[in-house]
């Protein structure tokens, strides 16, 4: 009896793909006990906010794709509505207005938008693949484009670019051509002088410092070169577990969110840090080899857009902290403390399960 519900309970979840995840979220807890100064009431509550994540990835690993891809309109709708509130209506911390009240707590809706956006565009692919025209591809565009521009002005460039990326996965795996891409890249290029004058005084300077950290050593590039020396003190095999000095010692920001690659860095060295890539990597070839496998357009598009999102959610945070992009607070993904991305990140692999699971169920 008991084995049989264990097995139902089990039924749409990916073994593999959810030993990973485990994997991946116990060494963060391990990271973070010595990123947090060896605080267990912060390692205690990022466990509770495991145990939400994971339960809603449960829940909507249950539900078949061909549900939750009609549930693409209205989240769309909703999740656009609430971006307009956060403009007129949310809360400002720290120069920024992300954060929208809802009586007894508060919301951050481009997380929701995380989500969103690759789900409205795989049904909007799916609607019209039989007669796909480049204008399509443009509608396509600006469906992403318009909250990008909400969530931009708030102002969060980090989550802005990652649902650019998300956005533009969906297009590249619905054959956007390429010669629309080169034509798109150019553009950008030749557009860069006036995204530059659009730019916030301090995202421009975080640009700057990246070419030279040394600009501003204890201002714009502290945090840069806090985090490479982090990581460059920890060799090839790390100075160990709770032995980091510039985490402990509090020369390391955001220790354990932004930054916390940079304590797994110096306590594990090159070495740890490997394996730490190559798990991301395993999870990424998962996800998709799930994408590869979905039955429709619709869940090869999103399953898709999910993994390079969450790939590339990991390679801008490891970025970030090594000194090789700008520091745009993204955080690593499973790994650094809060419960928001967590939730947001496996509610996506949720839907992967779902389209792996149920794709037995789904007419071809």
């Amino acid at each position: 009896m008991i084995r049989r519900l264990l097995k139902g309970f089990g039924a749409h979840l990916d073994g593999f793909l959810l030993a990973a995840l485990i994997t991946l979220m116990a060494v963060g807890l391990v990271v973070l006990y010595s990123a947090s100064g060896q605080n267990v009431d912060k390692v205690a509550s990022q466990a509770l906010n495991m145990l939400v994540a994971l339960a809603v990835m449960w829940a909507v690993a249950n539900v078949p794709p061909q549900h939750l891809i009609r549930l693409a309109l209205p989240t769309y709708v909703l999740g656009l509505g609430l971006l307009v509130a956060v403009a007129l209506f949310g809360e400002v911390s720290h120069g920024a207005r992300r954060w929208l009240h809802l009586g007894v707590t508060r919301i951050q809706p481009s997380e929701l938008m995380k989500i969103a956006i690759p789900l409205m565009l795989a049904w909007y692919f799916d609607r019209y693949q039989a007669v796909l025209r480049l204008k399509h591809y443009g509608i396509a565009a600006c469906l992403f484009l318009v909250p990008v521009g909400l969530i931009a002005r708030q102002p969060d460039l980090g989550t802005a670019l990652l649902i650019i990326a998300s956005g533009f996965y969906v297009l590249f795996l619905a054959g956007l051509p390429w010669r629309v891409m080169v034509g798109l890249l150019a553009l950008f290029a030749a557009s860069m002088p006036l995204l530059w004058s659009l730019l916030h005084d301090y995202q421009r300077q975080r640009i700057l410092t990246l070419l030279n950290p040394s600009l501003d050593p204890l201002g714009a590039g502290y945090h840069t070169i806090q985090s490479t020396i982090a990581i460059g003190s920890g060799g090839i095999f790390g100075k160990g577990w709770l032995k980091g000095t510039q985490a402990h010692l509090d020369f390391l920001p955001e220790s354990a969110t932004d930054f916390i690659f940079a304590v797994f860095g110096e306590e594990f060295g090159l070495v740890g840090g490997l394996l730490l890539l190559t798990l991301f990597l395993v999870i990424t070839a998962r996800g998709l080899a799930i994408a590869a496998n979905a039955p429709t357009l619709a869940s090869r598009l999103l399953a898709g857009s999910i993994t390079f999102t969450f790939f590339t959610y990991a390679f801008v945070n490891m970025g970030m902290v090594a000194g090789i992009l700008p520091v745009v607070g993204v955080p690593l993904p499973l790994v650094s403390y809060g419960g928001t991305s967590m939730v947001t990140v496996l509610l996506g692999f949720g839907i992967l399960m779902s389209i792996q699971t149920h794709k037995k169920l789904v007419k071809t």
